[in-house]
């Protein structure tokens, strides 16, 4: 595999910063509701976007290009989110997480819809695979079951799969940090509404952990990681470099387990490592 180590390393970075997405929103969901937390950390994100794109004078961006934003900011600044925020009310972080292991596979399979190509058989098995292991685990005991969390999580993965294939393509253009940018720029007008009309009614029961997962999912979790996190698929390639994502859940797991002392059974370990496996050997034919 021939790939640049910087592409390499860019891409670990911005798949240990994403690895504490879901712990920090967990923790943050107990002070704010979803809609506020999602909105706000679209808004801080953006301001801080705005502030670079200015500093630096980037260009903007083609009238060809705003579809495509407007996709990635469904996906990564809106969807993925709201929905785990909603999720996190009824899952702990740890069982999200194990979902989070589709998630290169759901790149990978927006990536052949946009690109056009033919993927082998053997890519169709483990894909096939992979989700009965998702599916078998959210139906089993495996931490606090939730339909409704499960659920919520798929449609998450579902359209961050999206946002993380469309912004790779993008990102050749734009630039990582660029795309990420103008997405969060182009869905300012609808979050700033959002957040004031979702502003708690009082700040006194907000607890400082709440405060520092807010901190984290606007500063590192929308904008540094997307940073790190395109620079290494525009470096090392998409479907290289996107394959640090199988190391995600795993990171996310000791998170979950060494910062907020949730329970990691041993039944979510080993969905996690099937579901890692089928993903890499997916992406492998893919």
């Amino acid at each position: 595999m021939h790939s640049s180590p910087a592409g390499w390393g860019n891409g670990l970075l911005g798949v240990i910063i994403f690895s504490g997405s879901l712990p920090a929103t967990r923790v943050a969901v107990g002070g704010f509701s979803a809609l506020f937390l999602t909105s706000a950390r679209a808004v801080i994100a953006a301001l801080i976007g705005v502030a670079v794109l200015g500093l630096l004078r980037q260009a903007r961006p083609q009238a060809r290009d705003l579809a495509s934003l407007a996709i990635v900011a469904i996906g990564v600044v809106v969807g993925f989110p709201l929905l785990t925020a909603l999720a996190l009310q009824h899952i702990t972080s740890a069982r999200s997480i194990v979902f989070i292991g589709l998630l290169p596979l759901s790149t990978a399979i927006f990536a052949v819809l946009r690109g056009g190509e033919r993927p082998r058989p053997l890519f169709w098995l483990f894909a096939g695979l992979g989700s009965v292991t998702v599916a078998g685990f959210a139906l089993s005991n495996g931490g606090e079951a939730s339909l409704a969390g499960d659920l919520l999580m798929v449609a998450a993965i579902v359209l961050c799969g999206l946002g993380y294939a469309e912004g790779a393509a993008l990102s050749r253009r734009l630039g990582g940090w660029q795309v990420i940018s103008w997405a969060l720029l182009l869905a300012l007008p609808l979050m700033v509404p959002l957040a004031i009309l979702t502003w708690p009614a009082s700040w006194s029961g907000v607890s400082m952990p709440a405060w520092i997962g807010l901190a984290y999912v606007s500063i590192f979790s929308m904008f540094v990681g997307f940073i790190f996190w395109y620079r290494g698929l525009a470096l090392g390639g998409i479907a290289r470099v996107g394959q640090l994502q199988q190391l995600q859940p795993f990171f996310g797991l000791a998170l979950a387990g060494l910062l907020l002392h949730e329970p990691v059974a041993w039944s979510m370990i080993v969905a996690t490592g099937l579901v890692v496996a089928c993903v890499f050997f997916a992406r492998r034919f893919a």
